[in-house]
């Protein structure tokens, strides 16, 4: 069967390493995914410089001149305002017009969110688009065997309400479905106790819904500890508390890097010590690796919109388009409808 083709719209200015690594993701999935079309949108003058020292495949690329972009320390509602052709806006407008199936970007998060809010729509039953996070964990999850879950919200709505966390549930239900290839995805919702009656009183009422959805499996309240475990396939809280879990998440993985370097140096002990755990130690690097899993989605809207992270470099870029490209294919947002609708 053949496969669909998709154009991504890549936001190529931004990012913390600046446009160079977005363009050269790009140029790389345009010789990986010969079904992906990447219409890159910046600079058009930076854009040129570098495809013209980076190998790509020049039918698959085109450039959509932008003469702004939205930096990362920028407060995202006064900096759109002013720079109406920011780059993230312009590539959130052609998705919107049918230009792009889809939309990746690695700059500021609240600046994409609210270009998107601005050009998107909300699908039918949505109050509120959640900004989803992947995170590494010890159990593998659907066909694909990926090592990572979802967790949504970190961010995009603090306050959630009861309705807002069902349909979270089903939003991250159908993007596991697609992206993992995991028919019966286990769901979860974050908690201070797996009783059905933990928790405040959103949570408690989201879990007496939840329970009745079609198309996943609610295994009903997990623990933060669960979260690394890997227990759900997806985990649904509020954007405050999802926030927090995903920085202290971030936090470990860098923690315990930074001591085995220190133990490295500190003495031969140590050193031969690590040697012998050489093999499990680059096998906990592969699973942590976020740059293998490209980025992560923002639920909700009509569009499709994968937020890579701000220090991606080429690989995660591609990844992040990658991903994009499947969730256009198999039209995540028309699987979320039909998951509201039930």
């Amino acid at each position: 069967m053949a496969i669909k083709p998709v154009t991504i719209a890549f936001d190529v200015m931004g990012s913390d390493h600046g446009p160079a690594e977005v363009i050269r993701g790009a140029a790389q999935l345009s010789l990986e995914s010969p079904h992906i079309h990447a219409l890159l949108v910046g600079d058009r003058a930076v854009i040129d410089d570098v495809l013209a020292a980076t190998r790509h495949s020049g039918e698959r690329i085109s450039v959509q001149h932008a003469s702004a972009f939205i930096a990362m320390d920028e407060k995202p509602g006064e900096a759109l305002a002013r720079k109406a052709d920011a780059s993230v806006s312009v590539a959130a407008r052609l998705v919107a017009e049918g230009e792009a199936d889809a939309l990746v970007s690695a700059g500021n998060t609240g600046a994409c969110v609210l270009a998107c809010a601005r050009h998107f729509q909300l699908l039918p039953g949505v109050r509120r688009a959640a900004l989803a996070a992947v995170y590494p964990t010890r159990m593998r999850h659907g066909g694909k065997e990926d090592p990572f879950s979802l967790i949504l919200d970190v961010g995009a709505t603090v306050e959630a309400t009861a309705d807002d966390l069902v349909t979270f549930a089903v939003m991250g239900a159908a993007y596991a479905r697609i992206i993992s290839r995991n028919e019966l995805p286990k769901v979860a919702l974050l908690s201070n106790g797996t009783e059905s009656t933990k928790g405040p009183r959103h949570v408690v009422e989201a879990h007496a819904r939840i329970s009745g959805l079609p198309g996943m499996q609610f295994l009903g309240n997990v623990e933060g500890v669960d979260i690394p475990k890997g227990t759900a396939d997806v985990v649904v809280t509020d954007g405050f508390v999802g926030n927090v879990c995903l920085k202290m998440l971030e936090g470990v993985h860098e923690t315990v890097f930074e001591l085995a370097q220190y133990a490295h140096k500190e003495s031969l002990r140590w050193r031969a010590g690590l040697a012998m755990l050489a093999g499990g130690i680059q096998r906990i690097k592969d699973i942590t690796d976020w740059e293998q899993y490209g980025g992560a989605p923002v639920l909700g809207f009509d569009r499709i919109f994968i937020k890579a992270h701000g220090r991606s470099h080429a690989r995660a870029i591609a990844n992040a388009g990658k991903i994009a490209a499947k969730a256009a294919a198999n039209e995540l947002g028309k699987s979320i409808q039909q998951g509201l609708a039930r």
